[in-house]
């Protein structure tokens, strides 16, 4: 009987310990607090210190609708994103059609053609080896400047050259 008591308080306290990084880089202490000793700067305005496919500083890919795995605006790609949340696209009715058939729906979470959001590069890659079948709609154009240089370890930069928006 107080098993789930206990399970209850242990999931309670990991989702404290994974929700206060982000309430704190939401809300900062004043900075004439003396008692906080917190070195954490806001995620507004913040950089990346990721690269890009140039070996470039990482872009600001999309804060309306808040993107990328860490939902901070750039494709990073931490050790916690299995998915590899690295190509900086600008997703289509048609991208976004193919991907619910596959299983993942992004219109769930308010996208919808034209919204920049930062994809899993097997999606990305699932989509451009469909585009024979489908049509080149299907493939989501591409920020080669906001799109992390590890979407180059599931995608060529030539394929995402050939839907890129911008250049180096």
């Amino acid at each position: 009987m107080h098993l789930p008591t206990f399970c209850n308080l242990r999931l309670l306290a990991f989702s404290a310990l994974l929700t206060l990084p982000i309430y704190q880089a939401y809300h900062p202490p004043p900075d004439d607090d003396p008692t906080t000793t917190t070195s954490s700067p806001p995620i507004t305005g913040s950089m990346s210190k990721s690269l890009n496919v140039f070996k470039k500083p990482l872009a600001l890919h999309s804060t309306s609708p808040m993107t990328g795995f860490l939902r901070n605006g750039y494709c990073e790609v931490p050790a916690a994103d299995m998915g590899n949340h690295s190509v900086a696209a600008e997703v289509t009715e048609e991208f976004l059609t193919f991907s619910a058939a596959q299983g993942n729906d992004l219109r769930q979470v308010g996208l919808k053609g034209g919204c920049k959001w930062c994809l899993c590069a097997s999606r990305w890659k699932e989509a451009f080896d469909a585009r024979g079948r489908e049509g080149d709609k299907i493939v989501p154009k591409v920020c080669l400047n906001a799109t992390n240089e590890k979407a180059l370890k599931k995608v060529d930069m030539e394929d995402l050259k050939k839907f890129a928006v911008d250049a180096e």
